[in-house]
């Protein structure tokens, strides 16, 4: 019936509601007596995913060799393909390699943070909580808008709303500049990130959980749950290309976002 749950054995809800997906405070009583609901799952993996980005690099990098070894090529290969295929490649090689080092941590960054999703025992990635597509995306944001009135000064906002086209025009093209320059680019860096990675959590959740569903409501059901769990299987190996996929989107429009502010003109 809508609005009742029935428990599952162990004592489970189902069907999961909204609030189920929000990860429960790992250390749910501070020493204040209060609630600390901001430390969950979560939190523990945004700072592990810190932690082992810049251990990593700082362990690659110790005793650089002129012969690198596995670690160093690694760690050097992943800097140098973001420097050299995206950021010289779409900013030149003054203003490439320039901002390399900040487009070369929003990729790694997001990569680590999306890989969570399918790794066992956590299998959900920061990125799929809105949040911290949005502070990447404000980030970006920043960097662009001052990036394009450094360059440009006080025209800026004329370079980057005004098109090559007749007088009688602009009226109708400068509103939608706007909406997409300031407006629309920050939002969809955001959502596109966020969307991506809820929607394979969600996909990969659906088959999981529809596997031990079947189990449990009818014998007839059992054979057609290890299908689910074949789907859950091919879902990840998919959800991997996605989530390198979605870290190389979001590097590759910041890194244009940036090129249209440096640009001298339409």
């Amino acid at each position: 019936m809508t609005g009742q749950t029935t428990v599952l054995a162990g004592g489970v809800p189902w069907p999961p509601s909204v609030h189920d997906f929000y990860a429960p405070a790992i250390a749910p009583w501070g020493a204040d007596g209060y609630h600390n609901p901001w430390f969950t799952k979560i939190t523990v993996m945004l700072w592990l995913s810190v932690a082992v980005i810049i251990l990593y690099f700082l362990l690659s990098y110790r005793k650089p060799k002129l012969v690198p070894t596995k670690k160093q090529w690694i760690a050097e290969s992943i800097y140098g393909f973001v420097r050299n295929n995206i950021s010289v490649d779409m900013l030149g090689t003054k203003d490439g390699v320039r901002f390399a080092p900040y487009l070369a941590t929003v990729f790694i960054f997001i990569f680590v943070m999306n890989l969570w999703g399918i790794i066992p025992f956590f299998q959900i990635s920061p990125n799929s909580h809105i949040a911290f597509p949005v502070v990447l995306a404000i980030l970006s944001y920043v960097i662009f808008i001052y990036q394009g009135f450094k360059r440009h000064g006080g025209t800026y906002l004329k370079h980057a709303l005004i098109l090559p086209a007749p007088w009688f025009i602009q009226p109708i093209l400068i509103p939608i500049e706007f909406f997409s320059t300031f407006i629309v680019r920050p939002f969809s860096l955001a959502v596109r990130l966020f969307a991506n990675m809820f929607a394979g959590h969600m996909l990969l959740l659906v088959f999981t959980l529809g596997g031990f569903a079947m189990i449990n409501a009818n014998a007839l059901l059992s054979p057609v749950s290890v299908l689910s769990w074949v789907m859950t299987i091919a879902l990840t190996f998919l959800d991997f290309a996605v989530i390198a996929l979605q870290a190389y989107v979001f590097t590759v429009l910041t890194a244009s976002y940036i090129q249209g502010s440096l640009a001298e003109g339409h």
